[in-house]
Formats: C-alpha cells, structure tokens, sequence
C-alpha cells in the first residue's frame, strides 16, 4: 500500500484495464478508474481509451483541461504506479552535423539531379522539332 491507503498497481495489471466497461489510466505517477466517467467525459471514450497501456500524463497536460477538470480527477483516484515496473522510454539519439549521410560524388547525386532536368526538357525539344518537321513537309 502507498501513502495513504491506496495501492500500488503495476505498470502491466493499469495496461490490462483498457475497454469502456473498465478502463484505468496513469496520469502523474497515479492510477485512475475513469469507467464511471466514460458516458461523461467532453472528449468521448474514445480520446480516454486511446491513453490505456501508457503513461497519459503528457496528453493530459497537452490538451489544457480546465481547474474544475483537474478538480474532479481526485474522485477517481484508486493508486500510484509502480515506477519500476514502467517500460524504458526509447531512446533518441541526435546527430551530429558530421555524422549525417551527405552525398558524396560516386553516389551520382549531382548528376541524378541534371539529369532529372535535362531529360524533360530534352523531350519537349523533340516533341517541337518534330512538330516543326510535320509542318514543314506538308508545306
């Protein structure tokens, strides 16, 4: 039990609770049972049952709730999660200017690109030369 009286859920046991007629989300490191407020909720069921089996706290807080909103969150309060228990978050590395791939002459980039320009505009020079060759051998 944590402090106060409530209990200490899991990470995988809050995740199992994840349909209309049962649905818990962690928000702040707390675990709530929303299904009596599923009917209620402004957004629909379906924005609360698309934060079950993660931690909804940053879409909670992206969304702006209103003071009498947050007000309201006490009353569905039944634990806190198991910090250990919470899958790693990934992990997102930054490059370097260096270390970006940039192409390099024997990847053709600068000759892929002329030639991307090159042909369209060789075909449309055909296509008026031979327009002007019909013309002049009908004449």
């Amino acid at each position: 039990m944590a402090a106060g009286g409530k209990a200490v859920y899991s990470f995988q046991e809050v995740s199992k609770h994840n349909d209309r007629k049962d649905c818990w989300l962690i928000i702040g490191g707390k675990v709530y049972d929303v299904s009596p407020f599923m009917e209620e909720h402004p957004g629909g069921d379906e924005v609360l049952l698309a934060c079950t089996g993660k931690d909804a706290t940053a879409d909670f807080n992206d969304i702006g709730h209103t003071a009498t909103a947050k007000e309201l969150m006490a009353q569905y309060v039944i634990g806190e999660v198991d910090a250990s228990t919470r899958p790693p978050k990934p992990a997102y590395r930054v490059l370097s200017e260096d270390a970006r791939t940039k192409p390099d002459a024997a990847s053709g980039g600068a000759w892929l690109t002329m030639l991307q320009l090159a042909v369209p505009v060789a075909l449309l020079g055909l296509a008026f030369a031979a327009q002007n060759f019909a013309k002049t051998s009908t004449e």
